[in-house]
């Protein structure tokens, strides 16, 4: 009889070594780190051969890690103010921060913030106007071709759509210092997005018809807000234009009910709960919470009863004066009254007289099962 032959696994030499050079994911600058470390902005700017090269690299490093913005953005601001010093300078700072929010994902939330801290750090401020002023230059360009935008092929819808959302970032993080110290947002942009909504409802193919629903879905409240403070009533219109173009445009089904899951969040106030003021006594009338910590009690027919159902009141008062009879009773009961408390002294020590035999019978029960 043959042996069995044993299978004999095939050896693999590995081509890795200990002395490879570290791996770097593509776009990755082993320098840049390095570069924002150091102490001058000299330094840092070494090693790029143009301005463009510095911010674009800092802002595909702001892409990738976001959660960097608040510990580099200071030491990104110092360098450009040593080297942002000429009105082009400043201008092509603007347009390189403007495509990567409008043609990079999800960056348009962050590029918004960056614009606000440059607008508030940056220190140059030529004749052509400031780094916001530029901002919102640049911005304006774009928003006068809102019309035919919406009308155009795919690429320039999105492109667009791109645009309106970083609008809409900016509305809500781009902060104006008045005279006097107070903080407000920028009101051309609140104008701004109102006429951008009605270019995107006056052409309801899907792609407009949802950027519609994400513009309102970030700004909806904010907006709503502000426009109530000046009397107008501009939301109630929105929602309404929503509601026709549901009714009557050609949009999938998909999309108008989107729509109506917006309509349905704006009748919720945005989503947004308001608990009861802290200022006012809460009461049954103005808390509709104000029940939530009473006890419950059960008649004998096994019905709950509160302080909220007035047809019990009475017996819910009686059972509550005997439950205050134990005032300082806790679950371990050390804190019961002792001997010589004047309630405890009327009670009659005595057993029933059917307890005291069934307890009897226990006993003996007790007692003989242990002798067997």
């Amino acid at each position: 009889m043959a042996e069995p032959q044993v299978a004999v696994a095939p050896v693999v030499t590995s081509k890795l070594s200990v002395k490879a050079p570290e791996f770097y994911p593509s776009g990755y600058n082993q320098n840049f780190n390095q570069n924002f470390t150091d102490s001058s902005y000299e330094d840092r700017y070494d090693g790029y051969l143009t301005l463009a090269e510095y911010v674009q690299d800092f802002l595909n490093h702001l892409t990738e890690q976001p959660g960097c913005f608040e510990t580099e953005i200071e030491q990104f601001a110092e360098t450009l103010n040593g080297c942002v010093t000429a009105d082009e300078a400043l201008q092509e700072l603007v347009e390189l921060i403007y495509q990567q929010a409008t043609s990079v994902p999800n960056f348009s939330y962050i590029g918004a913030r960056l614009c606000n801290y440059l607008s508030h750090h940056l220190t140059i401020s030529p004749q052509t106007g400031n780094f916001r002023q530029l901002l919102l230059q640049r911005c304006r360009t774009e928003y006068e071709n809102r019309d035919e935008a919406t009308k155009g092929d795919e690429t320039t819808r999105k492109q667009f759509h791109a645009f309106v959302l970083f609008l809409a970032e900016l509305y809500l993080n781009l902060e104006i210092k008045g005279t006097k110290g107070q903080v407000t947002r920028a009101e051309i942009l609140q104008e701004g997005l109102r006429e951008l909504l009605n270019a995107l409802f006056s052409n309801p193919v899907d792609s407009n018809l949802i950027c519609a629903v994400k513009l309102l879905k970030l700004t909806g409240s904010v907006l709503e807000d502000a426009w109530k403070e000046k009397g107008r009533n501009d939301m109630e219109e929105v929602i309404q234009r929503i509601e026709n173009v549901v009714l009557d445009a050609n949009c999938s089904r998909d999309v108008k009910h989107m729509l109506l899951k917006l309509v349905e969040l704006r009748s919720s106030n945005w989503g947004r709960v308001h608990g009861s003021s802290p200022h006012t006594e809460a009461t049954p009338e103005n808390d509709p919470n104000y029940f939530m910590n009473e006890p419950t009690f059960y008649t004998s027919d096994g019905v709950p009863f509160t302080a909220a159902d007035p047809d019990y009141q009475e017996k819910y008062q009686e059972l509550l004066e005997r439950e205050d009879l134990f005032p300082d009773y806790e679950e371990n009961g050390t804190d019961l009254p002792g001997s010589g408390d004047p309630y405890f002294d009327d009670i009659d020590d005595e057993m029933d007289p059917e307890i005291e035999e069934a307890y009897e019978k226990f006993c003996l029960e007790s007692e003989h099962k242990r002798e067997q």
